[in-house]
């Protein structure tokens, strides 16, 4: 790692974002959770370290939708991480990881009959996560 990543905010964002490998955040809520610790880092500051992160190849930066926030992955030095699918709640905007053998037979099942090759780490499918299905129930 560069040394430029051996700042107290830096070493922050990181361990922050470390803690909960495989969760994404946007720089807001990483402010936020910096903030409620009593830690406070600039929004430059956080945008600036997770540049710094993504071009180290540690962190991977996803764009769901067009007019939302980015949301920011800890991946560190595995470079398998992009062969997942994405879920996205509609409802109150959760995003998952999937790693799905079906979806991946799916993906085949295109580019074989239809010649059209899928990338998962692009693939958003949208729909209501188990919990906001629940409360519709209620």
């Amino acid at each position: 790692m560069e040394n430029s990543y051996n700042t107290k905010q830096g070493e922050l964002i990181l361990n922050l974002i470390k803690a909960e490998e495989g969760k994404h955040f946007t720089a807001d809520e990483i402010i936020t959770l910096l903030a409620n610790e009593g830690k406070k880092v600039g929004k430059a500051t956080v945008y600036r370290h997770l540049d710094k992160l993504i071009r180290a190849g540690e962190v991977r930066k996803y764009i769901v939708e067009e007019g939302t926030s980015a949301c920011y992955e800890y991946v560190g030095h595995n470079h398998d991480c992009k062969s997942h699918y994405h879920l996205k709640c509609s409802s109150c905007g959760e995003l998952l990881h999937v790693q799905c053998e079906f979806l991946d037979e799916v993906s085949s099942h295109i580019l074989g009959h239809h010649g059209f090759s899928i990338k998962p780490e692009k693939t958003v499918l949208y729909g209501l996560c188990k919990t906001c299905r629940e409360a519709e129930n209620v």
